[in-house]
């Protein structure tokens, strides 16, 4: 029985639905696109494992967990807004914001062992970052960027150390791509392994 089934609802009645609820229809392409970046993974044979953490799980911070060339990495989705995406007609480029941050607040640690409450992710937190840049052309195409690659925070009510600590929270971003970001994974994971980066997955 599919979803509609049990609802009692038409195609064109869920489709009205998300059309009048964007907030909704954004929650639903968010985890659209986790589905769409696992078959993607999924295709790469040197993955040996994938799997998704609980979205409640604190400890586990990623949306995708993969083992690849027996290094483990966790690979954060993300979407852009749509309300920041415009066409640059003389670079035929796309460029926008992506949202990087936890969807509430909670609270962290700093180097120094200074805590913070703040919905802002922690470099280290995960490995990479993945956007989806449906939103451009109505694609299902994703950009790739290291943790430590992504412009920091901004916020002035932080102390320098936080800032420097926590990810920006609007990343821009650009189809064709620009640094720091890749349009094919696999490269961008290989770079990573051959710098010594992953983790041994019998240890996370």
């Amino acid at each position: 029985m599919t979803i509609l089934e049990e609802w009692d609802i038409t195609v064109e009645q869920l489709t009205n639905l998300l059309n009048e609820n964007p907030s909704l229809k954004g929650m639903l392409l968010g985890y659209t696109a986790e589905l769409k970046l696992k078959e993607i993974i999924t295709l790469l044979p040197e993955v040996s494992f994938i799997t998704k953490f609980d979205d409640h799980n604190r400890k586990k911070k990623g949306d995708l967990y993969i083992v690849y060339h027996g290094k483990a990495f966790n690979i954060e989705s993300k979407s852009l807004q749509s309300s920041m995406i415009k066409y640059d007609s003389e670079n035929d480029l796309w460029q926008g914001k992506a949202q990087v941050d936890a969807s509430d607040r909670r609270t962290v640690q700093l180097p120094s062992g200074q805590e913070l409450e703040t919905t802002l992710l922690l470099y280290g937190e995960f490995d990479v970052l993945a956007v989806n840049c449906y939103a451009f052309e109505n694609k299902w195409q994703f950009v790739f960027a290291r943790n430590s690659d992504l412009p920091h925070s901004s916020y002035k009510k932080y102390s320098e150390e936080a800032r420097k600590s926590l990810i920006a929270s609007l990343i821009p971003v650009s189809l064709p791509p620009e640094p720091p970001f890749y349009s094919d994974l696999q490269i961008l994971l290989n770079e990573m392994l051959e710098e010594g980066l992953g983790s041994d997955p019998d240890k996370v």
